[in-house]
Formats: structure tokens, sequence, C-alpha cells
């Protein structure tokens, strides 16, 4: 696809997020505080994609992600690319993995989780990243990556 194609309009420098799928594109953005951002956003939804059949694609200029914002993408959107964009050229490319670990991201869906009774942060295991399985640290409590509530 040549540059005068794009559905959405090219950033000179910043952050895309490409292969959302569809129906997670805004959560990925409410995930990342983009709508407190003072930098323009692009949100786009509904694209079509080989690879998620309907996808969503976020441009924000002139931010560039921590590998934390990174990894907490993985909960809700996990095989998301992100393309770096500098002087309007891709440098560098990434495809979101979910991490052996996520801390503080999600809730623990067992009540009687310690985490759900003080006041401290969630640890999960992913037990099965195939299948999105993930552990808790604390109750051993198993839950389903897809279904998973957001602290």
């Amino acid at each position: 696809m040549n540059k005068k194609e794009r559905l959405v309009a090219a950033i000179e420098h910043g952050t895309v997020i490409d292969h959302i799928p569809a129906s997670k594109t805004y959560q990925v953005a409410s995930l990342l505080g983009l709508f407190d951002l003072d930098t323009p956003v692009t949100i786009g939804i509904n694209y079509p994609s080989q690879k998620v059949g309907n996808k969503g694609i976020i441009k924000v200029s002139d931010k560039f992600f921590t590998d934390d914002e990174i990894s907490r993408l993985s909960v809700v959107a996990p095989k998301v690319i992100l393309n770096i964009i500098r002087d309007y050229e891709v440098v560098e490319k990434k495809t979101v993995e979910t991490p052996d670990e996520i801390k503080g991201i999600v809730k623990c869906n067992n009540p009687k989780c310690v985490t759900n009774n003080e006041p401290m942060d969630t640890v999960f295991h992913v037990i099965d990243k195939e299948q999105g399985v993930l552990k808790c640290h604390y109750c051993d409590k198993e839950q389903d990556i897809n279904k998973v509530e957001l602290v």
C-alpha cells in the first residue's frame, strides 16, 4: 500500500497500535490512558484485517510506550503490533507478547483472595499463553484472560 492510500493520516513521531481486535479498540485506548493525553490520538475501528477479521488501529502522536504500559495491553489484546514512528517512517515493530507474570492489572475473581481484602497489588502467573490461563500467586485460583476484570 503506498502512502497516499493510508486509511488513517500519517504521523511524524509516535506509535501506531495495529491489529487490535475491533471490539477491544476502546478498551486498549482506555487502558493506555489515551483519552487523557494532550497530543493528537486517532482511533479507527472496523477496518478489514486478514489476521483478526475486523481490526482497530490507534495512532498516537509524540508518544512512545513503556514496557509496563505495553504489558498491560497483552491482557486485553495480545498479539497487537506496535509500530514506532520517527520522521514518518516505521523504525521499529513490536508484537505485544503476554508476559510470564502480570502485576497489578487484573483483579482476582476469588472474593476470599487476600488481594480483594487487603490494599495490595495482584500478581498472576501466566500458566498457558495459548489458552490464556492465569493463576493467582496468592490463592492459586485460575482465570481465563478473556474474562478477567481489570483493576
